[in-house]
């Protein structure tokens, strides 16, 4: 990692390099174990659980649909976890919400690991599915906001977007920790035996990286711009926080922010997701390559987001995020006649593409949304904006890939549907004011001399010393 001058511009009070790697740590930590958790299962949907939790269908494909509904069922929970733990973060601290969310997540994924089959407990089983899988969305809901935010204020100005986008380059670390531990148990057991145990294994080892997660989470403490303006909120009795108060004074930066969510979300569970469905349904690709392509992506996804984040600090968010908008809406017209091929380079070429495209919209996400919302509503505006996309843009995603191509047996549905989530996007980026190197605690002072003009002078002079 790279440290930052401390003379720079908004650093003033910025943590010590040391002290901030601390931070960006123990935010990864976490978000690398929830999803981990999260993304092995949008794997699993593919590759097991519609035959494992599901009666059989008409077709291979009707299983992988009904199993990737109930993944949906994670993303219809998130908006409510978003703004339970919302209100929580901006109300108490980013701190508690991300020890509990990490602790919900992981006891969620343990337990799927110990559900029996429709085999066995008949329409039980997917009950038992749903159920699980709607609590560990509820906690993933929460789990997104807190760990960017806990970097984000705690940046300095200049070099926001370049360390918050550490988050988000533990996202691909924990898919690459579920698609390594179920390559290996892939090739070490027979398909017959994988498919009937063997994927129970990587479930019940989220239960040794949550303890992990967690005890490193313990080791942090709360930004001083959120503990100055929780301690102004007391002091006057405020309770301008949470997702009513964002609704009504900034309703265009949710909005904004779902928008930037579209076709990001969108593009990931495409590339990850239904590529895997349509390798196997189409052209019964090898599972054991499947993962090995992945793995290769996740690699490099991994690499470039961060890459990407410091670049939004030199050019702009806004150019930065367009640039991924755009690119992203080429990916499918020559991703899929690669897969066709079946050539294995060719097929990691076009997953990793997918995934450089996506990290350019993915990357400087954190800092943009940050700097849409105060501090005292941080959180929620954050976890709103973001979850709520979630439901319309990345549950449904696989589920109408997967649809289309048993219904018109092609990937051109597909690929205009990725140009029409493109669209959205370079339109919400348009109107986006541009934020590189801004300061929050100026945000929050305007704020305050907006909405609590009354304070606002008082509020002014606090958050400048």
């Amino acid at each position: 990692m790279d440290t930052v001058n401390p003379t720079a511009s908004g650093a003033a009070d910025a943590p010590a390099g040391k002290r901030l790697k601390t931070i960006v740590a123990a935010s990864m930590a976490g978000t690398v174990v929830e999803w981990y958790e999260f993304f092995l299962y949008a794997t699993a949907a593919s590759l097991v659980f519609g035959t494992f939790f599901f009666p059989a269908g008409g077709t291979p494909l009707d299983g992988v649909i009904a199993a990737f509904l109930t993944y949906a069922v994670g993303f219809l929970a998130r908006p409510l976890g978003g703004i339970v733990f919302g209100q929580i973060g901006d109300r108490f601290g980013r701190k508690p919400t991300l020890q509990a969310t990490i602790i919900i997540v992981g006891a969620a994924t343990f337990l799927m690991g110990c559900l029996p089959g429709f085999a066995t407990v008949g329409y039980w089983a997917p009950a038992l599915l749903v159920a699980l899988r709607f609590i560990q969305g509820f906690a993933l809901g929460g789990e997104w906001g807190g760990a960017v935010l806990l970097v984000a204020e705690q940046s300095p100005d200049r070099s926001r977007g370049f360390w918050s986008s550490w988050p988000q380059a533990a996202v691909p670390i924990g898919n690459l920790l579920a698609t390594v531990v179920l390559l290996v148990t892939s090739w070490a057991l027979s398909p017959e035996a994988f498919l009937s145990w063997g994927w129970r294994i990587a479930f019940w080892l989220s239960a040794v990286i949550v303890l992990v997660g967690f005890y490193i989470r313990t080791h942090v403490s709360e930004a001083p711009i959120f503990v100055e303006a929780k301690a102004q909120a007391e002091a006057e009795q405020s309770r301008s926080y949470g997702v009513g108060q964002v609704l009504k004074r900034y309703p265009g930066g949710v909005l904004q922010a779902m928008g930037l969510r579209f076709a990001e979300n969108i593009v990931y569970y495409i590339v990850v997701s239904f590529t895997i469905v349509y390798l196997k349904a189409v052209h019964d690709y090898d599972t054991s390559q499947l993962l090995l392509a992945l793995l290769i992506a996740h690699i490099v996804h991994f690499l470039v987001i961060p890459q990407v984040g410091r670049l939004s600090d030199v050019i702009g968010r806004k150019p930065v995020y367009l640039i991924g908008a755009v690119l992203g809406a080429t990916w499918a017209f020559f991703a899929f006649p690669l897969f066709d091929t079946l050539n294995p380079v060719l097929i990691v070429l076009a997953v990793t593409v997918g995934l450089v495209f996506h990290a350019f919209m993915y990357a400087p996400q954190p800092a943009i949304m940050a700097e849409l919302f105060p501090t005292r509503m941080r959180y929620s505006g954050v976890s709103l904006g973001s979850q709520v996309t979630s439901i319309l843009a990345g549950s449904l995603a696989p589920i109408l890939a997967t649809q289309w191509l048993k219904d018109y047996d092609s990937w051109l549905p597909i690929a205009l549907y990725i140009v029409a989530a493109s669209v959205v996007t370079a339109i919400a980026v348009l109107t986006l004011r541009e934020t590189r190197g801004s300061s929050l605690r100026a945000l929050d002072a305007a704020d305050a001399a907006k909405y609590e003009p009354a304070t606002g002078s008082v509020r002014s002079g606090a958050v400048a010393q």
